[in-house]
């Protein structure tokens, strides 16, 4: 069994080494590996390594920070299949998932690659008689990213490609569960040049969290997890001085017109809902079934969910594990609780067939004639369990939509132009599909949600990931020949 330790100032290292955690196989409900957790005073080793590589990285012109994030994309191809499985070994989703993760990360490194050109300022001639104006983005300094368990891969290349290009040092704290790919894309970014400390990885649990939360030299911090922790991080960071940006939890809709193509339909929820077991931000949740379709597509997704081949995720299956026994014991319960309150279960998860145990397993479930106040709707689920909302119209559709307390992800699946332009005007929600069923955006384009599903003012990736790491100082200037050779006292203005 191997212990996993951290990566400080280059190189892998235990520090003291005071805790740890297992960390298991979720195919085969085995321990595979350990983690140890970091200290506050682990932390403070791993802040002062970035502290001190960050003048030196700063200072480095933007092409050459760049041209070791090209290195760094080269490797990450070469490794795709290394990585891939150590993804689907600690977190269990399917290896063809794994590779799209993957990928979905790479093009943000791609995007970050373009840093040269993505921090040109502004310059206006003149602005005054012999005055120019001008502005720089300049780095905040050392910054931090605390990462989920569903995308072990993905969501750390959200945040760190685009910091370290912009000239500053990050430390990740990446899930306990899933710590490997972490400490392997450290390793990469050592081999594509990258200098001792600008990039660190302290693995932990709370312990850590409020570590970096605290310490004051870590000046900003991006997180994506569940609302409650979400909006911890983003209260304690805030109050602690910090630029925090924190996204959290989602119950994303997915609208069906009684114009959809049904079969299209009832494919794309399948694998928006059940993708991954479930385990993603950005799943759908709810079918909204509007008018005379709803019959016709419930059937149909009962069909396809009782179809789903559900197993190790390195096999031909079309869904793995869950992460761990604890999460799958929380799944059933909500599944529990959607019986208990009324809900017609059409497909239970619980009484498939799985040939590969003692794993975390659990079936696709399908819930029908659900209400907005039971808990199976109201709430984050997390798991392979969909629930299909019926209304009457698309207003309906929309207000049912709004007053939710979560606003990550929705799609509507339609025909009819006008209707979906008018979706996507009036609802209140950050991501939003027409026909795509999980809306996540390009590299180049910016991830955040509204209501509670973001907390702090900027989206990730994208332009809003530059500005966020990055400051602003507009500079206005004047060369000695032309300076007044008397003193104003009034307000200055251009003249």
């Amino acid at each position: 069994m191997n212990v996993l330790g951290h990566f400080v100032n280059g190189e892998r290292t235990a520090l003291s080494a005071q805790r740890s955690a297992e960390v298991f196989n979720p195919a085969t409900g085995q321990v595979s590996n350990k983690v140890l957790l970091a200290c506050r005073e682990d932390v403070a080793v791993a802040v002062n390594a970035a502290r001190n590589a960050l003048p030196d990285w700063a200072a480095m012109p933007a092409v050459s920070r760049a041209r070791i994030l090209f290195r760094f994309r080269e490797l990450l191809l070469q490794h795709a299949d290394t990585l891939a499985a150590m993804i689907t070994a600690e977190h269990g989703k399917v290896l063809s998932d794994a590779h799209g993760e993957l990928t979905r990360g790479l093009e943000v490194v791609e995007f970050a690659c373009g840093i040269p050109h993505l921090l040109k300022g502004e310059h206006s001639d003149n602005v005054g008689r012999s005055i120019d104006s001008w502005s720089l983005r300049q780095p905040v300094g050392v910054v931090a990213g605390i990462t989920p368990f569903n995308f072990p891969v993905m969501v750390p290349m959200w945040m760190f490609p685009i910091a370290i290009a912009c000239g500053n040092t990050f430390i990740l704290k990446p899930s306990e569960r899933d710590p490997s790919p972490a400490l392997f894309l450290a390793e990469l970014l050592r081999e594509a040049g990258l200098p001792a400390g600008v990039f660190n990885v302290v693995n932990g649990d709370k312990e850590a969290v409020d570590a970096l939360l605290d310490h004051p030299d870590v000046r900003a911090l991006s997180f994506v997890g569940s609302t409650p922790i979400a909006e911890y991080i983003y209260t304690r960071g805030s109050a602690n001085g910090k630029r925090v940006q924190a996204l959290g939890g989602a119950k994303n809709h997915l609208v069906v017109m009684p114009d959809a193509d049904l079969e299209q339909a009832a494919n794309a929820l399948i694998g928006a809902a059940y993708g991954s077991a479930g385990e993603r931000c950005m799943a759908i949740s709810v079918a909204v079934a509007i008018g005379d379709c709803a019959d016709e597509l419930v059937e149909k997704l009962a069909q396809k969910a009782q179809a789903l081949r559900v197993g190790a995720g390195d096999q031909q299956v079309d869904m793995g594990p869950l992460i761990t026994s604890a999460h799958k014991d929380k799944v059933l319960s909500y599944i529990d609780s959607g019986v208990a309150e009324g809900a017609t279960l059409r497909v239970d998860g619980r009484e498939q067939e799985i040939s590969q145990k003692p794993g975390f397993f659990l079936g696709a479930t399908l819930f029908d004639h659900v209400r907005p106040n039971m808990k199976i709707y109201r709430e984050e689920i997390f798991g392979p369990v969909l629930v299909v909302v019926r209304v009457e119209n698309l207003e309906q559709a929309v207000a049912l939509i709004n007053d939710h307390p979560y606003g990550n992800g929705t799609a509507i699946f339609t025909r009819d132009g006008e209707a979906a332009r008018e979706f996507a005007q009036h609802i209140q929600v950050g991501m939003v599909g027409i026909n795509v069923p999980i809306p996540v955006p390009m590299a180049f384009h910016s991830f955040g949600g509204w209501k509670h599903s973001l907390f702090g003012s900027q989206a990730m990736h994208g332009m809003e990931g530059v500005r966020f790491y990055t400051q602003l100082k507009t500079i206005t200037g004047r060369w000695p020949g032309n300076l007044h050779l008397h003193s104003e006292f009034s307000m200055p203005t251009m003249k």
